[in-house]
């Protein structure tokens, strides 16, 4: 926007009171906060105590003042501008990013400098101003990317710095939003693990969404030392430690949004990977109508989990969604009339009605002394995390004889390799015979996106942009299971006693209604819920 609209300082005073005006309609403490510290302070009060997200701020900064916002997507980091000093472009913050010989584009996060910068430009360079609003910790990255000699010498002298100095570095402002715009990205995007990895030169932080790893950011590596020192304080972890692996957990507010993160550290050649899961309690739902099961899977699921007694498996690799097939089927089950005791490694979501058991080898509480000890606590339902060996399998076969209803899970690639993998265990068959009921085996998929239809194309009103908004230009949003239910009755129960082939197994499993993975992805291939590569790249070891 040209920076003719601001030589009336008057109309510019105008315009700022509006968007006063705007933001005290919504939080009945911003005019106090404007009075004691200052309009733009207060702006980012009310960004940090979430009565407004940034990107909300930003859109009544733009629709007030008329300026167009930057596609920080597209925006490359611009070269220096040789006639403004490092010094005022962080004291002001502000950035120039094209300009000729007549006009200076400048990036800028909020308005109340815009008339400073006209004046001051305008006497120093001889140039007119027009400005482009981003999102101010995205201008911080830029102006610390621009930082970039300074920044390797800090990467030096940060390179052996005490608890203290670390600590103070993790309290910086800079760095406190830097770290919260990480958290809050993420959060946009639906991730659900945050990767924060420094390189030779720089630091990458990738988001896995949907499954799938991308990078959202990459920042100067000499911010390294103070992100991963905010990070470790946020999950209650030595900062000073960077030689030895370290996990934590913790609960972290967020504006509006509470998180639930479990970070864990590894020391690597460049220093340190961080990965932080996200388990945001406000964003999940527990309900087997929402995993993505077929009608008919569903009302057979649902006829499964209601035995009084018995063990049912859900089979996958890591990430197949088994976790939140558990509890979905425990939100089912869990009311006051039944004991329901879970023993995991880690408990992932902390869940009202249940007793919920951490393993830890450390003081030899494994699944199967945990589980030793479930037993005598008289429950109705047992949650075991996961079935790793015999002794926890004896276990888990001998309460589902015994009254319990059982649920677990087994890394298998198919329902009928669950049978085969607790006789490889050292179960007798006939206990396998007697104590399963049911395995459900699943994978994931992306869905398309609904937004782009799968292009990853911007359209409608957001056709201007190279990239779908919905999807960051994927073409998925979203993910949903398929599956493979194999339920036991007496012709599955003679084959596992008489040990024949697994192949016999599923044969006979399929001859008695079972639909294979295949053939489920398949049906929501033609559904329009996924596509064929996708579902490809999801049963690729089947």
């Amino acid at each position: 926007m040209s920076s003719a609209v601001y030589k009336d300082s008057a109309l510019l005073g105008e315009q700022l009171q509006s968007i006063r005006n705007a933001l005290t309609a919504q939080a009945a403490d911003y005019p106090v906060l404007s009075a004691d510290i200052g309009c733009r302070a207060a702006d980012r009060r009310l960004v940090e105590n979430g009565t407004f997200s940034e990107p909300e701020l930003l859109r009544l900064y733009t629709e007030t003042l008329g300026i167009i916002p930057m596609d920080e997507e597209e925006l490359e980091q611009p070269e220096p501008y040789p006639g403004l000093s490092r010094d005022y472009l962080n004291a002001s913050l502000c950035l120039p990013y094209e300009w000729d010989g007549a006009v200076m584009r400048m990036l800028v996060a909020d308005p109340y400098d815009i008339h400073k910068h006209i004046f001051q430009v305008k006497q120093a360079l001889g140039l007119k101003c027009e400005f482009s609003f981003v999102r101010r910790t995205f201008l911080e990255r830029l102006l610390s990317r621009g930082n970039q000699a300074e920044a390797e010498e800090s990467e030096i002298a940060a390179g052996g710095e005490d608890e203290h100095t670390l600590r103070s570095m993790a309290g910086e402002a800079r760095i406190v939003r830097l770290v919260n715009d990480i958290f809050n990205r993420a959060i946009e995007l639906g991730a659900s693990d945050i990767h924060v990895e420094p390189g030779e030169d720089h630091v990458s932080v990738r988001c896995r969404v949907d499954g799938v790893l991308s990078e959202i950011m990459s920042v100067s590596k000499s911010q390294f030392p103070a992100i991963s020192s905010r990070i470790k304080l946020i999950a209650g972890l030595n900062i000073a430690e960077s030689r030895l692996p370290q996990d934590g957990r913790t609960n972290f507010q967020l504006g509006r949004t509470k998180l639930d993160m479990r970070v864990s550290t590894i020391p690597i050649l460049t220093g340190e990977s961080i990965v932080l899961r996200l388990l945001n309690s406000e964003a999940i739902t527990f309900d087997l109508k929402t995993l993505g099961m077929s009608d008919r899977h569903l009302k057979q699921f649902r006829e499964l989990v209601k035995i009084p007694h018995g063990m049912i498996l859900v089979v996958g690799p890591t990430g197949s969604g088994k976790t939140t097939t558990l509890y979905s089927v425990i939100a089912q089950l869990n009311d006051n009339r039944k004991k329901i005791i879970t023993v995991e490694d880690p408990v992932e979501y902390k869940t009202p009605g249940l007793c919920q058991m951490q393993v830890n080898a450390k003081i030899g509480v494994t699944f199967a002394s945990g589980l030793r000890s479930i037993v005598r606590q008289d429950p109705d339902i047992i949650l075991v995390g996961e079935i790793r060996d015999r002794e926890t399998a004896d276990i888990a076969i001998n309460a589902a004889l015994t009254g319990h209803l059982v649920l677990s899970t087994l890394h298998t690639n198919d329902a009928v390799g669950a049978i085969t993998r607790l006789i490889d265990m050292g179960v007798e068959s006939f206990l396998v015979a007697s104590a399963l009921y049911g395995v459900l085996s699943q994978r994931l998929v992306r869905k398309t996106c609904r937004a782009c239809g799968g292009s990853g194309q911007g359209t409608g009103q957001d056709s201007a942009h190279p990239k779908c908004r919905v999807c960051n230009g994927t073409g998925f949003k979203g993910r949903s299971g398929i599956f493979e239910l194999l339920r036991m009755n007496d012709e599955i129960r003679r084959a596992v006693n008489k040990n024949l082939p697994s192949s016999e197994i599923e044969k006979l499993a399929v001859a008695n209604g079972m639909v294979t993975l295949l053939e489920d992805g398949h049906a929501k291939v033609r559904a329009g819920v996924t596509t064929a590569e996708e579902l490809a790249r999801s049963t690729a070891e089947l």
